[in-house]
Order: structure tokens, then sequence, then C-alpha cells
């Protein structure tokens, strides 16, 4: 892929760095709901937040998580970070990737689980349950978030064999524009 103009990467970034809050924001919103699903004694409570939660997870949390995905990749393959050169970016996919499938066959499932069970009168199955995906998304987006302002852990193999064949082939241009000289 070529690399993107300033003002597309710009653009992008703007993008990935919007749908990664509100994906951030999301999940703190899921987080409260089964909070609030978990501390109170009314019914009525528990079934709208329980209810709000499938509004987030139906309608929100995938269009939002892949939009962040999508984002992510394309800055990625049009800049100078790449993919695969450095680890945090490695990183930041590959989790991504994992919080999208546990997102899509773990949180959603549980929560309209959650909803029909409470909409048949029974009590909330698993409060703790309902909590732990948002914990766990929470925790993983902070990570990323950490991750791509630290930028630690430096170049991957990948990284390393390409940067040093960068090096070489400027120092064999180097070289030659010097014997021509």
């Amino acid at each position: 892929m070529k690399p993107l103009k300033r003002p597309v990467r710009r653009a992008i970034l703007v993008v990935h760095v919007a749908a990664a809050a509100g994906w951030l924001g999301l999940t703190l919103g899921l987080l409260a709901l089964a909070i609030s699903a978990n501390v109170t004694e009314s019914t009525a409570m528990i079934e709208a937040a329980a209810r709000s939660m499938k509004v987030f997870t139906d309608w929100l949390v995938l269009p939002v998580a892949l939009l962040t995905l999508l984002s992510g990749l394309v800055l990625s393959l049009g800049t100078t970070w790449g993919l695969a050169r450095h680890r945090w970016v490695y990183t930041k996919f590959w989790l991504t990737l994992v919080t999208i499938a546990a997102s899509a066959f773990a949180l959603r499932p549980g929560v309209t689980d959650a909803v029909e069970t409470i909409s048949s009168g029974a009590a909330l199955p698993d409060p703790l349950g309902l909590m732990m995906g948002p914990i766990v998304s929470f925790s993983a987006y902070v990570f990323m978030t950490v991750i791509s302002v630290l930028k630690p852990w430096g170049l991957t193999r990948r990284g390393r064999r390409l940067r040093s064949a960068s090096t070489s082939a400027k120092a064999l241009d180097e070289r030659s524009l010097r014997q021509t000289a």
C-alpha cells in the first residue's frame, strides 16, 4: 500500500481515535449498567439496565469496534508504522481482534440471555458474569490506549529485518554515488 498523504492520514487518524474513544465509552456505559443491575433490588431497574445493555451490544459495540479495526489497519498499512513492524502495533491488532470476537461471541449472547431470563420473570442468572465482559474489555482498551501513547517494545523481527534491508540499500546507494563522483 502506498503511504497515505498527510491530510488523508490525519483524517483517518481522527476517525480511528474517535472510534476507539467511542468503543471505550460504550464499554464504560455497559459497565455502569451492569453495576446498576447488580446493586439494585428493583426488578424494573435490573430489566431496564439489561435491556439498555442489549441496545448497546446489538447496535453500537460491533460497528464501532469494526470501524476502529478498519481505521487502524488503514493507518498501519498506509504509514511507516506498518502492521507487523512494531510490537505495540502488532499487539494492538491482535488484541483488537480478540476483543471483537469476545464482543460478538460472548458479550452479546450473554447480554441477550440475561434479557430473556429477566423478561421471563426470573432473577438475573449471573450478575457477576454480566459485569465481567465490560471489565475485561475496559482493561484491554485502556491497555491499548497506553501502548498507543508510550509505543513500547521496539521492532518485531520483521521490522528489524526491513530496517536492516533499508539501511543496507541506502549504504549501497551512497557507495555507488561516491564511486561515480
